[in-house]
């Protein structure tokens, strides 16, 4: 196989460069960067990945135009190329939060979009470009919305989760009740090889997610397990902690409400869809081992 990656240089796209290359499949990366990428999509491939896009940014000092220019009229572009060219599959990676910022409930792939940020708006408009468009026959196209990526290399809340929980710092967030789905780098690698070998999966939407789903207290307790520690929950009201967290909103502390929020929201993500698709009925990792997996890994030294 010939498969091409955008944002290679990325957490995702180093695993999966790492995780895809054989020595049948050759993989190459794209810089989306360069105003003359256009020459370097070869006229014929297996896939293109396409992972380059503008992360949500939590301290929200993004431009909205800036979401915009790269999550959707890049996507456009690139998709364009991708039509007129002999490439086979088109994987867009969007994002769960292309359809909701909360969910109520699990959500699936037929929920009605409601996005409410810029990062939501701009995955979700490039997904409705490509939605719309004919495939030539004998292409497919993948829309890929997975949930909270974490593996070894990642950096982000569980990093944060982890310094607490291994510098014994009481977790202040106990009185929080909350259900997550989190998504393995490995199970994901997975997916990605499966649909890329097995012709028989349509195209469509998909969501990706572990089989699993833990509450953020199920989380530090894991890490506390992992770690050899005692777990230390604190339960203070969450009125109390909502309202001291807007000083982070201004100040550059440690925890604001965007981090609050995504510490604490529930956020059930099915996967059965693109389980039913792949004709499996589990995956490789379960959400707990994925997650231990990510945890030992912040204990080697940099």
């Amino acid at each position: 196989m010939k498969i091409i990656i955008s944002g290679s240089s990325g957490f995702v796209g180093q695993n999966l460069i790492q995780s895809l290359s054989s020595d049948t499949t050759a993989v190459s990366n794209i810089s989306l960067r360069k105003k003359d990428w256009h020459v370097y999509i070869p006229a014929s491939a297996d896939a293109i990945i396409h992972l380059a896009g503008k992360a949500h940014d939590t301290s929200n000092t993004s431009s909205s135009d800036e979401y915009f220019d790269v999550n959707r009229d890049l996507t456009i572009e690139l998709f364009k190329k991708f039509l007129r060219s002999d490439i086979r599959d088109f994987f867009y990676f969007s994002s769960v939060k292309a359809v909701a910022d909360t969910v109520d409930g699990v959500l699936a792939e037929d929920a009605q979009p409601q996005p409410l940020t810029p990062y939501g708006k701009s995955k979700l408009e490039a997904e409705q470009f490509l939605l719309s468009q004919t495939l030539p026959l004998g292409k497919r196209l993948f829309i890929m919305r997975p949930c909270m990526i974490h593996g070894p290399g990642n950096k982000g809340n569980l990093n944060l989760l982890y310094k607490v929980v291994d510098k014994n710092i009481p977790w202040p967030l106990s009185a929080f009740h909350n259900q997550r789905s989190f998504l393995s780098i490995d199970n994901l690698s997975y997916i990605i090889y499966k649909m890329l070998t097995d012709q028989s999966v349509p195209s469509g939407v998909y969501n990706v997610a572990d089989d699993e789903s833990l509450s953020t207290n199920d989380l530090v307790s894991l890490i506390a397990a992992t770690l050899g520690k005692k777990e230390h929950l604190w339960h203070i009201s969450p009125g109390f902690i909502k309202s001291m967290v807007k000083i982070g909103d201004i100040l550059p502390l440690p925890l604001n409400s965007e981090r609050l929020k995504k510490l604490t929201e529930s956020y059930v993500v099915s996967n059965q869809k693109i389980k039913t698709a792949l004709g499996v009925e589990k995956l490789p990792l379960s959400a707990k081992e994925g997650l231990i997996k990510t945890i030992l890994s912040f204990k080697i030294p940099k």
